[in-house]
Parts: structure tokens; sequence; C-alpha cells
């Protein structure tokens, strides 16, 4: 094929122009990202070689670092896997793969956004950061005839031809700018700074990092040693922390180093880190999760999921294991017994750490709790067999105070006789404390859980008890805090109203009753024990699943004086043409009260409208 000249994407042009103009403060991470890419091909040449027999000589996978001080160049070789012209196109003259239209927003947005480094297409793009112009030379392996030359300024466009001579690999060229310490543009062309970039951030990489001079001898450069087979004592946090950064690409230090070890029967080693936060992409369904699974220290596959639940996909790590294929697959792995022992032995594991830290660093445990708390509450839904250990490393809102509470701790200041754990689900902490639902709760001094996070909705169904505490939802059946016969209305005196509101309201409601609930509202809406709750039921219709409404009991306040003058109305004259208007706007009342959306916003505005006029 011939020379062309082809445009970025415009994603990419825009990415560049960022790179350029130095949005990342720190450069020296473009060496990273290339070492980085050059092991991973290293690791893909290695896997096909295994898994799919490609011939190709192994014998001596490294990384070159080459520098030409008078040139004022930098060039760095791996002799893996290699790229075909298609996909040099595609890696590297779009980023649409990566998803990075929101990530390029956030760039704007932040001094620094390292979810982008990772993916060959982006973290490439950092070498413009020192260079004004890049060439790349690349053949892939187990492909006949020449390679592929790319090369490009930066400018928005790139030439990609052919190279007759490429030996299997990729060689990558920087054409460095002139040094500027000023804006954090060093000398790369200085041994010193090569070196001191390669043990910050590649020590741990595999695979040889071979300094070449011009007359031909290579210094390896990096330890590679990996960090997760040696003891801990011998390995700095520092080291940990680098490792933890190239694995994950978030550069704040992790909140936790989770070492295991099992020898016998089945051998396997992993290191685990839990972030310190949570990444953008923890709710997003394509985010990318995981463990790193290796073999015998052979690289098998990244973002392992059947390492690890779901509500646990913010834990990095590695896992090393003596016993499994090189050849497994995916699939393999879903059905693999091995595989599957490892994953209760991680989550185990991961739970006790958390429950730890509760003890031994409270400060460590909020972070964790407040970053992926969210997420962890998941498991109570995905994993019965793991409630409890789910539970008791589980935090919530209360009305105890402004911090949050552990479940434990609720049932030390239960009330005597109290036998429940109560609980309200709303959108907000301030919608939940001034529902009329907590209105006897808060004038009898019970403590009440504040759950506001959607998955709340949700496991509160499943998990019928804590420490042989039932939870029990305020805002569901009936509630009778009173213990004095005395104080408890008759409700022989509202009988007659019950009745004819229970008639008017018959499309809305299922049953109107007094209420033991409120202090100072004049009514609410409660569901039924066995009911889903209305938030419940508005999540599976946004999610396509249309079931019939619940209908839902509207409790009256004997004592309100709206609810006692209606009743003396309706003694009055039953058939008063005012009286089914009132009891729609009582029944529109609490079902704003609750956070509810009313069904005819406009009917319930003109009737409040029309009875106002009336008092003035």
């Amino acid at each position: 094929m011939t020379m062309e000249t082809l445009e970025f994407q415009a994603e990419a042009r825009q990415l560049l122009q960022l790179m350029v103009h130095s949005i990342y403060s720190n450069k020296d991470i473009f060496l990273r990202e290339l070492i980085s890419n050059a092991s991973d091909a290293l690791d893909k040449l290695r896997l096909a070689k295994l898994q799919d027999g490609l011939e190709a000589d192994t014998s001596d996978l490294h990384i070159e670092i080459g520098v030409d001080a008078e040139a004022r160049t930098l060039t760095v070789r791996d002799n893996g896997i290699g790229m075909t012209r298609d996909e040099v196109v595609e890696l590297i003259g779009t980023i649409a793969k990566s998803g990075t239209a929101e990530l390029l927003t956030k760039l704007k947005e932040a001094k620094e956004s390292p979810e982008l480094i990772g993916q060959f297409g982006v973290g490439f793009y950092s070498t413009f950061m020192v260079a004004d112009k890049v060439t790349l030379v690349t053949h892939k392996a187990g492909t006949e005839g020449h390679g592929t030359r790319w090369e490009s300024a930066g400018e928005g466009t790139f030439t990609i031809d052919d190279a007759p001579d490429a030996p299997v690999g990729t060689t990558i060229t920087l054409h460095l700018r002139p040094k500027d310490e000023d804006d954090a543009l060093y000398d790369y062309t200085d041994e010193w700074k090569i070196k001191e970039i390669v043990k910050r951030y590649s020590d741990f990489i595999s695979f040889p990092i071979r300094k070449v001079s011009a007359d031909g001898e290579g210094e390896t450069l990096n330890s590679m040693k990996a960090l997760w087979a040696r003891p801990r004592s011998e390995v700095t946090d520092e080291e940990y922390h680098q490792f933890y950064r190239h694995i994950s690409h978030d550069w704040t230090d992790p909140l936790e180093i989770i070492n295991m070890k099992a020898e016998g029967t089945f051998e396997y080693e992993a290191l685990l880190f839990i972030p310190a936060r949570a990444p953008h992409d923890l709710f997003q369904r394509d985010a990318r999760r995981g463990l790193q699974l290796y073999v015998k220290r052979v690289f098998i596959m990244d973002d392992s999921k059947e390492l690890i639940p779901d509500y646990l996909r913010f834990v990095k790590g590695v896992v090393d294991a003596a016993d499994l294929s090189l050849n497994i697959s995916r699939e393999i792995l879903q059905q693999d017994r091995h595989i599957q022992m490892i994953r209760r032995r991680l989550v185990k594991k991961v739970l006790s750490t958390i429950k730890d830290l509760m003890s031994s660093s409270p400060e460590k445990y909020a972070t964790f709790w407040r970053e992926f708390g969210r997420a962890v509450k998941e498991g109570l839904l995905a994993e019965p067999d793991n409630h409890k250990p789910i539970l008791e490393i589980a935090s919530f809102a209360t009305t105890h105070g402004s911090e949050p509470t552990t479940l434990a701790a609720y049932v030390e200041r239960m009330k005597e006789g109290q036998e429940e754990i109560y609980f309200l689900t709303g959108e907000s902490r301030s919608q939940v404390e001034n529902s009329p639902h907590m209105e006897a709760f808060q004038a009898e001094g019970y403590e009440v859980l504040i759950l506001t996070d959607p998955v709340d909705e949700v496991w509160v169904d499943v998990v019928p008890e804590f420490d042989g505490k039932k939870l029990r939802s305020i805002a569901r059946g009936t509630v009778d805090l009173k213990k004095d016969e005395e104080e408890k209305q008759p409700e022989g005196d509202f009988g007659p109203l019950l009745g004819f509101l229970t008639e008017k309201l018959d499309e809305r409601v299922k049953e109107v009753r007094l209420s033991h609930r409120l202090t100072t509202s004049a009514a609410c809406l409660v569901s039924d024990a066995d009911d889903i709750t209305p938030a419940l039921e508005k999540m599976y219709r946004a999610m396509g699943q249309e079931g019939p409404r619940v209908k839902r009991i509207l409790e009256l306040n004997p004592n309100h004086p709206l609810v006692a003058g209606l009743r003396s109305a309706h003694e009055r004259k039953a058939d008063d043409p005012a009286l089914p208007d009132t009891a729609e706007l009582l029944y529109g009342t609490a079902l704003l009260a609750e956070g509810g959306d009313l069904d005819d916003p406009a009917r319930f505005a003109k009737l409040l409208a029309d009875r106002l006029a009336q008092t003035v």
C-alpha cells in the first residue's frame, strides 16, 4: 500500500491538544505509558503462543530504551505481538473504543484525569506532552510481508505507510521538545532521568527493561520481582503503591493492602487493593472490573470477573494460581471449582479486612463506606450466604445523630422491650426525617434508620433480620407504639367517616383507618406489610416491568383538627357535596408529604385554590 495522510478522529484531536498543552502536571508518565503498552504487547505474544499455537520466539522477550542526545530522540522498542496497519489506524487514530467522550469532559474539568491512561490509544497520546513528532514502526507477529510506519506531529493528522524491513514488535521514537524545567519538561535523554522513571513506575514489570547505549551494551533497569510473591516485610509501601497505580490507573494511594497465600492441595497467591476513592464508572455497566489472573507468573487474563463478585468490583489486584491450565478461558473459569474456591476466600478476606478497619482504623473505614457502601449493599441481593458479614460491615444514617451507625450499635441502643430494627426508605435524608411516618417514633424516642440509596428499597425485602432482630419498615403495616390503652382513640367514633372515605377513595386506597404513628400530620399513606413500596414499584416501571398499581392504606390522625372537623361535618351532613373534594385533598396532601406524585396535579391545585378562596 502507498502512504496515506489521515485525520485523527474528532475526540482524538481534542485529547491531543489537551496533552500538548500540559493537562498532566507530571510529564514523566509518558514513559510509564509506553513501557506499560510494551509490556502488554509482550504478554499478548506469550499468550498467543501458549493458547493459539502462534509460532514465535519468546525466549528473550524484553523492552529496550535508547536515547540519542545529539538528535534529541528517545526510542522505546519491544519484541512483542506488534500491530497490523488496520490496528494502528484503529488504536491510535481513534479513541472511540475507550468511550472517552465523558472522560474527556472530566479531563477538561480537572488538572489530572488518570482514568484516561491505560489504553493504548489514550496513553500513547501522552507522548505529545514531551515530543513534537512521534514515529511508530510495527510488525504483527504471525503475519508475512511488510510492517507499518506511522508518524504524526500531533496537529490533527498522521501519515501511515509500509515499513518493509520492520522486525516483529513495535518501535516508538520520540523527537523530544526542548528542555523546559519551568514547565516540568525535563531532558529525557539524560540517563539518570530514564532510570528514575523506570524505577518509580515500572520496576515490577515482569520483563527486562534494558537501557541500550550507543556501544550496544544493555543495562537492565527493573527488578522484575512479582510483588505478590514477596513477603510483605520485604516490600515497601511505596512499592505497593506503585504497583497499585500500574494495575488500577488510579494515582491516589490505596486505602488498604491485602496479601494472601494459600498452600496445600491448591496453591495460589493474591495481592489485593481497596482503593481510597470510587472510580467515576463504579455504577456503569460497561466499566472495567475484575482482577488480573496469572498462572505461575504467566499473565493469563485481565479484568477476570470470575474472581470477585460484582458488588466488590472496586477491588483491584492480582491472583497467581499454581494449578490452572495456561489455556483456561473465561467460559471454563465460570465452572472451575478452584476458581470458585479462590473467589469465596477472596470475598471472605476482603469482608474481614473491612471489618477489621472498623475497629483498627475508623477513619479509613468511614472513607471506605462513603465511597463504596452503596456497591457493597448490592451483595445483600447477590449473595444470601454473606448477609451476615455484609451487614456487619454496613453503616447507615440514623435519627440518633449525624454520623452513620452500624446495626450492632443500633441494637445496643434499642429501647427496653423493642424487638425490631426500624427503618424508613426515601430519596433524601431531609425527606425521610420530615416524613409523617416518623412522627410517633420521634415522639416516643425510637431510633430509625434512614435509607436513601436506591438499592435500599430492594435489599430490605430479602434480609429478614440482624442479630435476631427483624428489620421493620415504619411505612408498612400497622404501628402501635402506645403501651397505655387509655391513650388510644376508639375507632367506633370515626367508623362512619372511615367508611365514607374508603368508599370515596376506592380507586386510590384499599382502606382508610385511624393511625397510631401520627402526632402532628393529619394523614399518611402506608403499605400493607407484604406489598411493595411505591418507590420500588416506580423502579420496576422504569426498568420496563409494568405491573398493576398497588393500592395503599390511608391513615388518619384522630387528634388532628382537620380530621376531627371532617368527622363533625360528616356527622352533620353526610351528603354534603364538599366532602368528596375534602377527601381528595386529604389523600393528595398525604401523598405529597411523602414525596409522591399526584395523578392529576392540575385538579388538585384547583380543588385547593377553590377551598382556600372560601376561607378568605
